[in-house]
């Protein structure tokens, strides 16, 4: 039987609050022989610590992926301020975990080896994948270096079979970019990608939502990119065409406020939807005013583009409508939820009076279903038939029993 249980914590103390977050979502879900676990706790906690409570509660034989988040969401509480960690704990599935190091050394070479390790087959229903975003942390004055999410996809992706639906983020500890830790199965490392591959009687199913919508429907080429810089589009320099918007300081905004780049990979010209666009973050405008920095560095010289905003009421109704949505869908019992926000939209960086997430809390709140959310740098969701990397984004997993 598939079940789940989630556990909360606002403790200081980092080995306390893995022990007390474990143990309550052992309670909570009734779990005697827990299959994995997924841990996050605040950047500014002590990582190392808050395992080893973790593994005080839980035994050594338990898988935990996870690691360092900007903030925990559950179905009851949410915070990315002060010491705020989260556990979850699923009984009935089958769980293989595997990691890798020094990802900063080399993206798509490590995700060959990952895939390699985790030996996916047949019988394996889902993977899960967390890595470090935060390649070289932020100092005053320097931004930090990122290790982008395409070229670990596509290592893995080269490996992995077919169709095998792919979930995870990469991880990130605070708004500055600090360095980041990893739960990696038995060990707690940096620098890392780690994943969980699922087999057994459930069924996963996912949601991508962001409430994004085109500025002004205008697709628009990209006509000099050289790595995460993005300098003209339509032989003209981007800070223009950006400046022509009208967006009140944004070349002071890193990153911009209520603006991204869009890639439509659906109908040119249908009705935009959420399913069919990959965002990009842009993290802000250049030191010689040139260009603007992408969150990702996978846009190139002849693609097409479209700026899109971020329409904060949408957002919000795009994440229960599609929540209620998933969690109404017919085949199985929902068991667990899994919700991966990007860390641009909670209520204090969005500039909202209240929480996007708030919607999904409802809907797991009314169908007493356990979640264990996080907020993260990078998204990763299957679109239009492959895994990707995505930003400004929540993706909403649900394991469902079968039958």
């Amino acid at each position: 039987m598939l079940k789940a249980g989630t556990g909360y914590s606002e403790e200081t103390d980092s080995r306390r609050a893995g022990r007390a977050a474990a143990a309550s979502a052992l309670k909570n879900g009734g779990i005697a022989s827990p299959g994995f676990a997924l841990a996050f706790c605040s950047g500014r906690a002590d990582a190392d610590a808050f395992y080893a409570g973790l593994r005080e509660a839980l035994g050594s034989g338990v898988p935990i992926l996870g690691g360092s988040a900007v903030g925990v969401i559950t179905a009851e509480a949410l915070s990315y301020k002060g010491s705020p960690s989260g556990v979850a704990v699923v009984e009935g599935v089958g769980a293989r975990a595997a990691f890798v190091g020094r990802l900063d050394q080399g993206g798509e070479a490590a995700g060959r080896a990952l895939a390699d390790r985790l030996a996916c087959g047949p019988g394996d229903k889902a993977a899960l994948l967390f890595y470090d975003s935060v390649r070289v942390p932020a100092h005053p004055g320097v931004p930090p270096v990122l290790n982008p999410s395409a070229p670990l996809l596509a290592g893995l992706q080269a490996r992995l079979p077919a169709g095998l639906p792919l979930v995870g983020a990469g991880l990130v500890g605070t708004y500055e970019f600090g360095a980041t830790r990893q739960f990696c199965g038995s060990e707690v490392g940096a620098q890392c990608a780690a994943a969980l591959a699922l087999s057994g009687a459930f069924r996963p199913r996912h949601r991508i939502m962001h409430g994004c919508i085109p500025l002004d429907g205008i697709y628009r080429k990209i006509t000099r990119m050289e790595g995460d810089v993005l300098y003209e589009l339509d032989g003209r320099p981007v800070v223009n065409v950006i400046d022509e918007f009208k967006v009140a300081g944004w070349r002071s905004h890193h990153p911009v406020n209520y603006l991204t780049v869009g890639v439509n990979c659906g109908e040119r010209f249908g009705e935009p939807r959420e399913d069919r666009y990959i965002n990009r973050l842009i993290t802000g405008i250049t030191p010689d005013g040139q260009g603007i920095g992408m969150f990702e560095p996978d846009l190139e010289t002849g693609m097409e583009i479209q700026f899109m905003i971020r329409d904060v009421e949408r957002m919000a109704e795009s994440s229960e409508e599609n929540a209620r949505a998933l969690l109404g869908e017919a085949g199985g019992a929902p068991a667990f939820g899994l919700y991966i926000d990007c860390a641009g939209r909670t209520a204090e960086f969005s500039h909202t009076a209240e929480e996007e997430a708030a919607g999904v809390q409802k809907v797991f709140r009314e169908r007493g279903v356990p979640l264990l959310g996080f907020y993260s740098g990078v998204e990763i969701a299957p679109l239009m038939g492959k895994s990707r990397g995505l930003d400004w984004t929540g993706v909403l997993l649900v394991l469902t029993e079968e039958g």
